[in-house]
């Protein structure tokens, strides 16, 4: 299975990501990519709300997702969209930060809203608190693809090691982790709780990252850490985007899902024990 690694600079200006993703895309897809992975928000990236309801669009007329079925029939591949910033029909106005699984046909295979919000102040100058934007999601997906079994999160869900327990336990051979990491704990912990989540489970991690400064018409611009990061199911490093935009190939072995879980089958060793 060749997948490939998308990571973005996305502004606030979805047309304008647009162009830029669809040409990676292209790029991953001649390199023989059959699975194309983008980053969390790679429509707009904003901290700005009065921006972010002026450009963004509902699922059903999102002109991002959009353009990539269409390139996802086009070129015969799987897209899967590390997430989307969309309205919803919530009372209280806050969006939905959804993943799309687009298969071969240009059909959404699936969808993911985002389980855990980041609601952090990870320095005295830099906070978040995407959940006044953003509704969080209830369901964990799975999805069975020709090629390997795919465990959709994003980003902060990371730090939720019992989601990704729960995804390896019902079947995923592959955890997608798509980000938008901030610098700060990106330095600290991005690539850690990455090969953590691939040693405990026993799947290949694939993270798709934003990186850099992104360009802002409003707000403040928003910074991120890159390192978009391929990690094998024994915690191996496979490959590294660095913290330029661009594409990263890397090739997987699905049989190495099964041998590191023969070789530490603690997906079966779960014990019962009271809470402290």
């Amino acid at each position: 299975m060749r997948a490939a690694l998308v990571q973005l600079t996305s502004g606030d200006d979805p047309g304008a990501n647009l162009v830029v993703t669809r040409g990676m895309v292209a790029e991953a897809a001649a390199q023989g990519a059959t699975l194309i992975c983008t980053p969390e928000v790679t429509n707009c990236v904003s901290q700005d709300r009065v921006r972010q309801r002026a450009v963004l669009r509902h699922q059903h007329d999102d002109p991002t997702l959009a353009a990539l079925r269409d390139d996802a029939a086009r070129l015969g591949l799987w897209i899967a969209i590390g997430s989307l910033a969309v309205k919803t029909d919530d009372a209280d106005g806050r969006f939905a930060n959804r993943s799309f699984l687009i298969g071969p046909d240009g059909g959404i295979a699936a969808r993911y809203d985002k389980i855990h919000m980041f609601d952090v102040a990870v320095s005295e100058t830099e906070s978040y608190r995407e959940s006044a934007g953003y509704r969080p999601g209830d369901r964990a997906v799975l999805v069975r693809t020709p090629d390997a079994v795919l465990g959709l999160t994003v980003c902060y869900d990371l730090r939720f090691p019992s989601l990704y327990r729960d995804l390896a336990q019902a079947g995923a051979e592959v955890l997608l982790v798509p980000s938008a990491f901030s610098p700060v704990t990106g330095a600290a912990h991005w690539e850690t709780l990455l090969r953590a989540r691939a040693i405990e489970t026993g799947c290949f991690v694939l993270a798709a990252a934003q990186t850099g400064t992104h360009p802002a018409q409003a707000g403040k611009p928003r910074q991120t850490w890159g390192h978009s990061l391929a990690v094998a199911p024994w915690g191996e490093v496979l490959a590294d985007g660095g913290t330029a935009p661009g594409v990263t190939m890397v090739d997987l072995d699905l049989t190495l899902v099964s041998q590191s879980r023969t070789r530490v089958p603690s997906l079966r060793h779960d014990r019962p024990y009271e809470s402290p």
